[in-house]
Protein backbone atom coordinates (compact mmCIF):
# COMPACT_ATOMS: atom_id res chain seq x y z
CA UNK A 1 0.00 0.00 0.00
CA UNK A 2 0.95 3.56 -0.46
CA UNK A 3 0.82 5.41 2.46
CA UNK A 4 1.58 8.98 3.10
CA UNK A 5 2.07 9.76 6.96
CA UNK A 6 2.03 13.15 8.55
CA UNK A 7 3.94 14.77 11.06
CA UNK A 8 2.71 17.90 12.44
CA UNK A 9 5.76 18.99 14.54
CA UNK A 10 9.11 19.83 13.49
CA UNK A 11 10.75 16.60 12.49
CA UNK A 12 14.07 17.35 13.64
CA UNK A 13 12.98 18.53 17.20
CA UNK A 14 12.79 15.82 20.20
CA UNK A 15 9.28 14.67 20.57
CA UNK A 16 7.21 11.16 21.05
CA UNK A 17 5.06 11.95 18.18
CA UNK A 18 8.84 12.70 15.47
CA UNK A 19 10.09 9.31 16.86
CA UNK A 20 6.88 7.28 16.71
CA UNK A 21 6.27 8.63 13.31
CA UNK A 22 9.93 8.36 12.24
CA UNK A 23 9.97 4.06 13.65
CA UNK A 24 6.06 3.62 12.13
CA UNK A 25 7.52 4.60 8.58
CA UNK A 26 10.68 2.58 8.79
CA UNK A 27 8.45 -0.44 10.44
CA UNK A 28 5.94 -0.18 7.07
CA UNK A 29 8.81 -0.02 4.32
CA UNK A 30 10.53 -2.95 6.33
CA UNK A 31 6.94 -4.86 5.46
CA UNK A 32 6.73 -3.90 1.85
CA UNK A 33 4.41 -0.90 1.64
CA UNK A 34 5.68 2.50 0.15
CA UNK A 35 5.88 5.17 2.48
CA UNK A 36 6.24 9.38 2.33
CA UNK A 37 6.57 11.34 5.68
CA UNK A 38 5.61 14.79 5.74
CA UNK A 39 6.62 17.62 8.54
CA UNK A 40 7.27 20.69 9.08
CA UNK A 41 11.54 21.18 9.69
CA UNK A 42 13.92 23.91 9.57
CA UNK A 43 16.88 22.05 7.80
CA UNK A 44 16.37 19.00 5.57
CA UNK A 45 15.87 15.42 6.65
CA UNK A 46 18.49 12.78 6.35
CA UNK A 47 15.64 10.04 5.97
CA UNK A 48 15.18 9.79 1.46
CA UNK A 49 11.71 9.56 2.68
CA UNK A 50 10.43 12.41 4.00
CA UNK A 51 9.19 15.56 2.34
CA UNK A 52 9.31 19.00 5.01
CA UNK A 53 6.51 21.28 4.09
CA UNK A 54 6.96 24.43 5.78
CA UNK A 55 9.10 25.83 8.61
CA UNK A 56 7.98 25.47 12.11
CA UNK A 57 7.06 28.11 15.10
CA UNK A 58 7.27 28.05 18.32
CA UNK A 59 3.90 27.59 20.00
CA UNK A 60 3.39 27.52 23.94
CA UNK A 61 0.96 24.86 24.55
CA UNK A 62 -0.30 22.80 27.65
CA UNK A 63 3.53 23.75 29.34
CA UNK A 64 5.28 23.13 26.66
CA UNK A 65 6.64 24.38 23.09
CA UNK A 66 4.78 23.06 20.27
CA UNK A 67 7.02 23.44 16.74
CA UNK A 68 4.41 24.05 14.40
CA UNK A 69 3.34 24.93 10.48
CA UNK A 70 0.15 26.45 9.49
CA UNK A 71 0.34 28.51 6.14
CA UNK A 72 -0.52 29.15 2.38
CA UNK A 73 3.03 28.49 1.47
CA UNK A 74 2.71 24.85 3.79
CA UNK A 75 -0.73 24.30 2.13
CA UNK A 76 0.58 24.61 -1.41
CA UNK A 77 3.74 21.96 -0.39
CA UNK A 78 1.34 19.46 1.19
CA UNK A 79 -1.27 19.74 -1.88
CA UNK A 80 1.87 19.17 -4.27
CA UNK A 81 3.10 15.65 -2.45
CA UNK A 82 -0.20 14.44 -2.60
CA UNK A 83 -0.63 14.87 -6.28
CA UNK A 84 2.66 13.07 -6.91
CA UNK A 85 2.95 10.92 -4.42
CA UNK A 86 -0.54 9.57 -5.03
CA UNK A 87 -1.29 7.67 -2.03
CA UNK A 88 -3.53 5.05 -1.09
CA UNK A 89 -3.92 5.85 2.28
CA UNK A 90 -3.61 8.88 4.83
CA UNK A 91 -2.17 8.63 8.18
CA UNK A 92 -2.63 12.00 10.37
CA UNK A 93 -0.71 12.11 13.47
CA UNK A 94 -2.16 15.29 15.80
CA UNK A 95 -4.93 16.36 12.93
CA UNK A 96 -6.25 18.84 14.97
CA UNK A 97 -3.48 20.46 15.84
CA UNK A 98 -3.00 23.88 13.18
CA UNK A 99 -0.20 22.40 11.38
CA UNK A 100 0.88 19.65 8.78
CA UNK A 101 -1.37 16.63 9.55
CA UNK A 102 -4.43 18.90 9.56
CA UNK A 103 -3.22 20.07 6.50
CA UNK A 104 -2.81 16.45 4.84
CA UNK A 105 -6.50 16.00 6.40
CA UNK A 106 -7.86 18.28 4.40
CA UNK A 107 -5.94 18.11 0.98
CA UNK A 108 -6.66 14.34 0.89
CA UNK A 109 -8.21 12.52 -2.24
CA UNK A 110 -8.26 8.99 -0.47
CA UNK A 111 -9.59 7.62 2.90
CA UNK A 112 -7.53 9.11 6.21
CA UNK A 113 -6.63 7.33 9.30
CA UNK A 114 -5.90 9.63 12.29
CA UNK A 115 -4.01 8.67 14.96
CA UNK A 116 -4.32 10.94 18.34
CA UNK A 117 -1.26 11.40 21.16
CA UNK A 118 -2.52 14.19 23.08
CA UNK A 119 -4.05 14.04 26.66
CA UNK A 120 -4.98 17.24 29.09
CA UNK A 121 -7.21 16.89 31.85
CA UNK A 122 -8.86 19.73 30.69
CA UNK A 123 -8.59 22.23 27.56
CA UNK A 124 -10.27 25.13 27.07
CA UNK A 125 -8.24 25.60 23.68
CA UNK A 126 -9.64 22.54 22.36
CA UNK A 127 -13.41 23.08 23.97
CA UNK A 128 -13.55 26.64 21.91
CA UNK A 129 -11.92 25.22 18.72
CA UNK A 130 -14.17 22.10 18.43
CA UNK A 131 -17.03 23.76 16.28
CA UNK A 132 -14.33 24.32 14.21
CA UNK A 133 -12.21 21.17 13.85
CA UNK A 134 -15.68 19.15 13.63
CA UNK A 135 -14.86 19.82 9.65
CA UNK A 136 -11.43 17.84 10.17
CA UNK A 137 -13.18 15.28 12.46
CA UNK A 138 -15.85 14.08 9.73
CA UNK A 139 -13.05 13.83 7.07
CA UNK A 140 -11.50 10.97 9.04
CA UNK A 141 -12.33 7.33 8.34
CA UNK A 142 -10.75 5.61 11.16
CA UNK A 143 -9.72 7.20 14.72
CA UNK A 144 -6.53 5.44 16.52
CA UNK A 145 -5.76 6.82 19.94
CA UNK A 146 -2.90 5.74 21.61
CA UNK A 147 -4.30 4.73 24.74
CA UNK A 148 -7.85 5.06 26.88
CA UNK A 149 -6.54 8.68 28.02
CA UNK A 150 -5.79 9.83 24.84
CA UNK A 151 -9.02 8.62 23.60
CA UNK A 152 -10.90 9.85 26.27
CA UNK A 153 -9.18 13.48 25.79
CA UNK A 154 -11.21 13.90 22.39
CA UNK A 155 -13.91 12.45 23.06
CA UNK A 156 -14.70 15.50 25.37
CA UNK A 157 -15.05 17.73 22.19
CA UNK A 158 -16.18 15.26 19.27
CA UNK A 159 -18.34 12.22 18.84
CA UNK A 160 -17.62 8.54 17.11
CA UNK A 161 -15.53 5.36 17.63
CA UNK A 162 -12.10 5.87 18.21
CA UNK A 163 -10.10 3.02 18.80
CA UNK A 164 -7.25 1.98 20.70
CA UNK A 165 -3.97 1.10 19.22
CA UNK A 166 -0.86 1.76 21.71
CA UNK A 167 2.13 3.32 20.80
CA UNK A 168 4.75 0.75 18.94
CA UNK A 169 8.37 1.23 20.43
CA UNK A 170 11.85 -0.51 18.83
CA UNK A 171 12.39 -2.38 21.92
CA UNK A 172 15.42 -4.15 20.56
CA UNK A 173 18.29 -1.09 20.90
CA UNK A 174 17.45 -1.29 24.82
CA UNK A 175 17.29 -5.03 24.94
CA UNK A 176 20.52 -5.36 23.19
CA UNK A 177 22.62 -2.23 24.49
CA UNK A 178 26.21 -2.20 25.87
CA UNK A 179 26.50 0.42 28.72
CA UNK A 180 28.27 3.93 27.88
CA UNK A 181 31.01 4.13 29.28
CA UNK A 182 32.72 7.63 31.08
CA UNK A 183 29.70 7.76 33.82
CA UNK A 184 30.34 7.92 37.64
CA UNK A 185 31.15 4.84 39.39
CA UNK A 186 28.56 3.64 41.29
CA UNK A 187 24.54 3.25 41.19
CA UNK A 188 22.78 5.34 39.01
CA UNK A 189 19.16 6.79 38.11
CA UNK A 190 18.28 7.97 35.08
CA UNK A 191 16.32 10.57 33.48
CA UNK A 192 15.33 10.76 29.52
CA UNK A 193 13.02 13.76 29.24
CA UNK A 194 12.61 17.21 28.40
CA UNK A 195 12.84 19.84 30.88
CA UNK A 196 9.92 21.62 30.84
CA UNK A 197 7.06 22.21 33.24
CA UNK A 198 4.82 19.38 32.25
CA UNK A 199 8.00 16.98 33.04
CA UNK A 200 8.47 18.40 36.60
CA UNK A 201 12.22 17.79 36.46
CA UNK A 202 12.36 19.99 39.73
CA UNK A 203 10.43 17.55 41.39
CA UNK A 204 13.36 14.67 40.65
CA UNK A 205 16.20 16.63 41.16
CA UNK A 206 14.62 17.36 45.03
CA UNK A 207 13.74 13.81 44.93
CA UNK A 208 17.79 12.80 43.99
CA UNK A 209 18.73 15.47 46.58
CA UNK A 210 17.03 13.47 49.64
CA UNK A 211 18.78 9.87 47.80
CA UNK A 212 21.70 12.02 48.24
CA UNK A 213 22.08 11.89 51.63
CA UNK A 214 21.55 8.61 52.04
CA UNK A 215 23.32 6.91 49.47
CA UNK A 216 26.38 8.26 48.88
CA UNK A 217 27.22 6.14 45.43
CA UNK A 218 24.30 7.22 44.06
CA UNK A 219 24.52 9.50 41.45
CA UNK A 220 21.63 11.05 38.47
CA UNK A 221 22.31 11.12 34.74
CA UNK A 222 19.53 13.11 32.78
CA UNK A 223 19.30 13.10 29.17
CA UNK A 224 17.20 16.02 27.98
CA UNK A 225 17.60 19.88 27.96
CA UNK A 226 14.85 22.67 28.84
CA UNK A 227 13.97 25.87 30.97
CA UNK A 228 13.82 23.73 34.21
CA UNK A 229 17.55 22.70 33.83
CA UNK A 230 18.61 25.09 36.09
CA UNK A 231 16.72 22.82 39.25
CA UNK A 232 19.83 21.30 39.36
CA UNK A 233 21.67 24.49 40.21
CA UNK A 234 20.01 24.99 43.73
CA UNK A 235 21.57 21.68 44.69
CA UNK A 236 24.70 22.29 47.00
CA UNK A 237 27.53 21.46 45.30
CA UNK A 238 28.93 18.19 46.59
CA UNK A 239 25.15 16.79 45.31
CA UNK A 240 25.67 18.63 42.16
CA UNK A 241 28.77 16.99 41.25
CA UNK A 242 27.06 13.80 41.20
CA UNK A 243 24.36 14.93 38.72
CA UNK A 244 25.19 13.92 35.48
CA UNK A 245 23.94 16.26 32.15
CA UNK A 246 23.64 15.07 29.47
CA UNK A 247 21.84 17.61 27.62
CA UNK A 248 19.84 16.57 24.11
CA UNK A 249 20.44 12.95 23.63
CA UNK A 250 19.76 11.44 20.01
CA UNK A 251 17.00 9.01 20.59
CA UNK A 252 19.44 6.57 18.68
CA UNK A 253 22.59 7.24 21.32
CA UNK A 254 20.28 6.77 24.13
CA UNK A 255 20.33 3.07 24.91
CA UNK A 256 23.59 3.14 25.96
CA UNK A 257 22.63 5.26 28.91
CA UNK A 258 19.98 3.12 30.01
CA UNK A 259 21.66 -0.10 29.69
CA UNK A 260 24.58 2.04 32.07
CA UNK A 261 21.89 2.93 35.00
CA UNK A 262 20.15 0.92 37.80
CA UNK A 263 16.45 2.61 37.75
CA UNK A 264 14.58 5.05 35.71
CA UNK A 265 12.60 7.63 36.97
CA UNK A 266 9.32 10.43 35.50
CA UNK A 267 7.87 12.65 37.34
CA UNK A 268 5.45 14.04 35.16
CA UNK A 269 2.22 16.14 36.23
CA UNK A 270 -0.08 14.03 34.46
CA UNK A 271 -0.20 15.70 30.77
CA UNK A 272 1.22 12.13 29.71
CA UNK A 273 -0.66 10.29 26.79
CA UNK A 274 1.32 6.64 26.93
CA UNK A 275 5.01 6.74 28.18
CA UNK A 276 7.07 5.85 25.52
CA UNK A 277 10.04 6.71 27.45
CA UNK A 278 8.82 3.95 30.51
CA UNK A 279 8.50 1.57 27.84
CA UNK A 280 11.88 1.79 26.65
CA UNK A 281 13.28 1.69 29.83
CA UNK A 282 11.67 -1.23 30.87
CA UNK A 283 13.13 -2.96 27.42
CA UNK A 284 16.25 -2.10 29.18
CA UNK A 285 16.02 -3.77 32.34
CA UNK A 286 15.21 -1.28 34.48
CA UNK A 287 12.68 -0.61 37.61
CA UNK A 288 10.18 2.42 36.77
CA UNK A 289 9.48 4.72 39.46
CA UNK A 290 7.08 6.91 37.92
CA UNK A 291 3.93 9.10 39.15
CA UNK A 292 0.63 7.85 38.98
CA UNK A 293 -1.01 9.93 36.01
CA UNK A 294 -3.15 8.37 33.32
CA UNK A 295 -1.24 7.34 30.25
CA UNK A 296 1.66 6.14 32.56
CA UNK A 297 -0.69 4.11 34.60
CA UNK A 298 -2.16 2.43 31.21
CA UNK A 299 1.37 1.39 30.49
CA UNK A 300 3.44 0.77 33.96
CA UNK A 301 1.37 -1.21 36.74
CA UNK A 302 2.62 -0.59 40.12
CA UNK A 303 3.73 -2.83 42.05
CA UNK A 304 4.27 -5.30 38.46
CA UNK A 305 6.62 -3.38 36.16
CA UNK A 306 7.48 -0.54 38.73
CA UNK A 307 6.29 1.55 41.66
CA UNK A 308 3.72 4.30 41.43
CA UNK A 309 3.90 7.37 43.15
CA UNK A 310 1.56 10.83 43.51
CA UNK A 311 2.35 13.76 41.22
CA UNK A 312 4.51 16.30 42.42
CA UNK A 313 5.59 14.70 45.85
CA UNK A 314 9.39 14.54 45.53
CA UNK A 315 9.59 12.63 48.89
CA UNK A 316 7.37 9.77 47.59
CA UNK A 317 9.45 9.61 44.39
CA UNK A 318 12.41 9.32 46.49
CA UNK A 319 11.04 6.62 48.59
CA UNK A 320 9.88 4.67 45.74
CA UNK A 321 13.61 4.33 44.61
CA UNK A 322 15.36 3.96 47.40
CA UNK A 323 12.81 0.85 47.93
CA UNK A 324 14.41 -0.69 44.63
CA UNK A 325 17.54 0.62 45.03
CA UNK A 326 17.76 -1.32 48.86
CA UNK A 327 15.94 -4.54 47.64
CA UNK A 328 17.56 -6.32 45.17
CA UNK A 329 14.85 -9.26 44.64
CA UNK A 330 11.53 -6.24 44.04
CA UNK A 331 14.22 -4.80 41.74
CA UNK A 332 15.05 -8.18 40.00
CA UNK A 333 10.82 -8.74 39.45
CA UNK A 334 10.38 -5.31 38.43
CA UNK A 335 13.09 -5.62 35.64
CA UNK A 336 11.53 -8.86 34.49
CA UNK A 337 7.90 -8.40 34.26
CA UNK A 338 9.13 -4.70 32.61
CA UNK A 339 10.80 -6.44 29.94
CA UNK A 340 7.81 -8.94 29.23
CA UNK A 341 5.46 -5.67 28.92
CA UNK A 342 7.68 -4.23 27.55
CA UNK A 343 7.51 -6.76 24.22
CA UNK A 344 3.77 -5.96 23.88
CA UNK A 345 4.40 -2.38 22.63
CA UNK A 346 7.00 -4.06 19.92
CA UNK A 347 6.62 -2.77 16.29
CA UNK A 348 5.86 -6.43 15.76
CA UNK A 349 2.76 -6.56 17.23
CA UNK A 350 1.64 -3.01 17.16
CA UNK A 351 2.28 -2.05 13.18
CA UNK A 352 -0.63 -5.64 12.12
CA UNK A 353 -2.57 -3.75 14.40
CA UNK A 354 -2.67 -0.71 12.19
CA UNK A 355 -2.46 -2.84 9.14
CA UNK A 356 -6.10 -4.03 9.96
CA UNK A 357 -7.42 -0.49 10.41
CA UNK A 358 -6.14 0.88 7.28
CA UNK A 359 -7.89 -2.07 5.80
CA UNK A 360 -11.28 -1.03 7.36
CA UNK A 361 -10.53 2.65 5.75
CA UNK A 362 -10.07 1.29 2.44
CA UNK A 363 -12.69 -0.96 2.26
CA UNK A 364 -9.76 -3.37 1.15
Amino acid sequence: MRILLACPYAWEAPGGVQTHVRQLAGTLADRGHEVLVIAPGRRAPVEPWVRIVGRPIAVPYGGTVAPICFSRVSWRRVREVMWWFEPELVHAHEPLTPSTSMLAVEAAQVPVVATFHAYLHRSRLLSAAAPALRRVWRRIRVRVAVSAAAASFVARAFPGDVEIVPNGVAVEPFEQARAAEGLPEGRRLLWVNRLDRQKAFPVAVRAFDLLARELPDLSFVVAGEGRDRAAVDRLQATVRRRVVMLGTVAHADLPPYFAACDAFVSSATGQESFGMVLVEAMAAGLPVVATDVPGYREVVRDGIEGLLVPPGDPVALASAVARILGDRRLAERLADAGRARASEYSWERIVPRLEALYLVATGA
